[in-house]
């Protein structure tokens, strides 16, 4: 998207046009894969097994949103690698040449609790790289259903860094399309020189809500009550948190 406007209110004008745009775009295009994702969640809820995501980089973020989260289901585990979560390792650009690392993927997977039956849901908006492969591929041998959250425009336009050839949406159960373009910048500017104004982060940790959102109805609708989690800064939250990850103890792993 291009913009003779040179302000700085109407380019803030265009990014909540681009990203709104998107936004109704997975809505309308991707609810039936949203839908089975929140189903698939359901399912492993119901049968007492445990619910992880997994993101590298700025990816990570969308996955941290979902975790120990008011209003979120308090199943959901991060699946961390060190050094890929955001930009928490310095120099920064090290947590990007992890992500072309192979082998770490499995080691990651081998010392984490994750185990058949389970659900990892896999965000990568390139999905091209050799750590999201490989944790789609490690985390399916050992029998888990992998839900991948990624832009498949990345698989016409790219090249895979995988020795496979192969690409994050080649290795899931169930994927959602971000719908993000190659390069993830809505906006262009005259004086500008490189394109600006990422919109995957809002694009994807709304495609995860929403996911959260339809496994809870799921759930409701199967005459499971839903385990989510309160605002702790609201009266009863807390209490009501306490009793949520007391019965749920045996498949969170990050109050431990």
């Amino acid at each position: 998207m291009s913009s003779e406007n040179s302000g700085s209110s109407g380019l803030a004008g265009e990014f909540f046009d681009a990203a709104i745009g998107l936004l109704r775009r997975v809505r309308d295009e991707e609810s039936q894969n949203v839908t089975a994702a929140g189903s698939a969640i359901a399912d492993t809820v119901q049968a007492g097994g445990r619910l992880f995501a997994f993101g590298a980089g700025h990816s990570s973020l969308a996955a941290q949103d979902v975790v120990y989260r008011a209003g979120g289901l308090a199943l959901m585990n991060l699946l961390g690698v060190p050094g890929t979560l955001g930009v928490d390792v310095r120099p920064a650009t090290l947590g990007s040449a992890l992500e072309r690392v192979s082998g770490l993927a499995s080691a990651v997977l081998d010392s984490s609790p994750a185990a058949a039956g389970d659900v990892l849901v896999i965000i990568s908006l390139s999905g091209r790289n050799a750590l999201p492969v490989e944790m789609a591929m490690s985390a399916r041998a050992l029998g888990l259903k992998v839900i991948g959250v990624t832009s498949v425009a990345y698989t016409k336009e790219t090249a895979s860094r995988h020795s496979s050839g192969t690409y994050l949406k080649d290795h899931c159960d169930i994927v959602l399309d971000s719908r993000i373009a190659v390069g993830d910048a809505e906006l262009t500017a005259e004086g500008v020189e490189a394109p600006f104004a990422p919109a995957s982060t809002v694009v994807t940790s709304a495609l995860m809500q929403a996911m959260m959102a339809s496994a809870a109805g799921e759930l409701a609708r199967r005459g499971i009550e839903p385990p989510l989690l309160r605002s702790g800064n609201v009266d009863g939250g807390p209490e009501w948190n306490g009793r949520v990850l007391a019965e749920y103890g045996d498949r969170i792993f990050y109050q431990n």
